[in-house]
């Protein structure tokens, strides 16, 4: 019964993956997510039901569409793999129902963000503004309190510091950055989108991931550096960076707050 149980989680979550690949594909379109149904995007053939399995249709049809034989792009099984994956440990680091929902729609908002700030660097507010508060149900819930080995928030109140702290922090950057270079350097879309990781994580987590967010993407901003020929100034989606921290933070970010003060003699 927990395999099967188990099984639930990661195949739910992986068919809303499956929904996931239609927000990323049609939001930044400003298209319906619901109508029409699932289509190929080249020949635009409804995909029947039967080829609209998570993860084995796209194995079984090697990637192709089945009406016009166009490539279907393997983002859209990694999607699916990951959210179910997710989904999953969500499930099986609560084994309460309303929290693992809470944290599972929390990982495929961020999913849904991570797609499309890297497919057109805009971070929508009809999924990070929704996901603020999402994370003040988490913190409403005390989610850290009772599941201390992740990192949330722990009660409604640091949900709302988290929120303010992550927002005000980051935006006081945008703002000394376009005060010095005259230019814009970071959207508002990151600023509320470091609302809703506030919300969810709590105020005592926003520096590691700034932390996180800003090392990865200084290593990536670098190796695009070293082979561009047309100059260093290009946009990174920070985005990204920050939805990848997040995730990181909320399953591991207890061992490696271990880890390092372990490596550093200190507690």
């Amino acid at each position: 019964m927990p395999l099967l149980i188990d099984f639930y989680a990661f195949a739910i979550g992986a068919v809303i993956g499956s929904f996931l690949n239609v927000v990323i594909h049609r939001l930044p379109r400003e298209e319906s997510i619901v109508f029409p149904g699932s289509r190929c995007p080249h020949c635009e053939a409804p995909i029947r039901a039967w080829d609209n399995l998570p993860i084995l249709s796209w194995l079984i049809l090697r990637g192709r569409c089945r009406a016009c034989r166009g490539p279907i792009a393997g983002r859209y099984p990694l999607v699916e793999l990951a959210n179910g994956l997710l989904w999953l440990a969500a499930w099986t680091q609560t084994g309460n129902i309303l929290d693992a929902l809470l944290i599972g729609i929390v990982c495929s908002m961020t999913i849904a963000l991570i797609y499309i700030d890297a497919d057109i660097q805009i971070l929508p507010d009809v999924i990070d503004l929704p996901g603020i508060l999402v994370g003040l149900a988490i913190g409403w819930r005390a989610a850290g309190l009772h599941y201390p080995h992740l990192t949330l928030s722990p009660s409604l109140l640091d949900s709302f510091l988290g929120a303010a702290l992550g927002a005000g922090l980051l935006y006081a950057v945008a703002l000394t950055y376009r005060l010095v270079r005259r230019v814009e350097g970071m959207g508002l879309g990151d600023v509320k989108m470091m609302a809703m990781i506030g919300a969810i994580c709590g105020w005592t987590a926003i520096l590691p991931v700034l932390f996180i967010a800003s090392v990865a993407g200084a290593i990536v901003g670098v190796a695009i550096a070293l082979r561009r020929t047309e100059g260093l100034q290009f946009a990174l989606p920070f985005g990204v960076f920050l939805g990848i921290s997040l995730l990181t933070v909320i399953f591991f970010g207890q061992d490696i707050s271990a880890w390092y003060f372990g490596l550093a003699g200190i507690g």
